[in-house]
């Protein structure tokens, strides 16, 4: 079996300045930087090896909307990255929708929304041996 792909995933702004503000100091708390500016608008930070993540504006020119069910996962080497994740989070005035915390099976989750209302949660998990 071939080696999992890294995750790329996207969230739409209405306000692309204020965005990147967010995500350039919230993704650049766990070492990922902007890769490049998206022609459309906004930009993607990661790497294509390590994963991907990018803030624009929606490609049909709609108003950006927050999905029902939608869910962007970013997943950490500890617990105490975690939490620092979802403290930074808040800090630049991101919203609580779970607190860290153990979910079983060895899972630590913590849940917040961003400034545009998209749902993103910072993980941890160890798996049983």
């Amino acid at each position: 079996m071939a080696a999992p792909t890294p995750l790329y995933a996207s969230v739409g702004s209405n306000d692309l300045p204020r965005a990147m503000a967010f995500y350039a100091e919230l993704l650049g708390a766990i070492g990922w930087t902007k890769m490049f500016d998206n022609p459309g608008g906004g930009a993607f930070f990661g790497h294509p090896n390590t994963g991907m993540f990018a803030v624009v504006n929606p490609f049909d020119k709609q108003p950006a909307s927050v999905g029902n069910g939608t869910m962007v996962g970013f997943a950490l080497p500890s617990n105490e990255a975690v939490d620092a994740f979802y403290e930074k989070a808040l800090a630049l005035g991101g919203t609580d929708e779970g607190p860290p915390g153990d979910r079983g099976g060895g899972a630590h989750f913590a849940y917040f929304r961003d400034l545009d209302g998209n749902k993103l949660c910072a993980f941890h998990w160890v798996l049983p041996s």
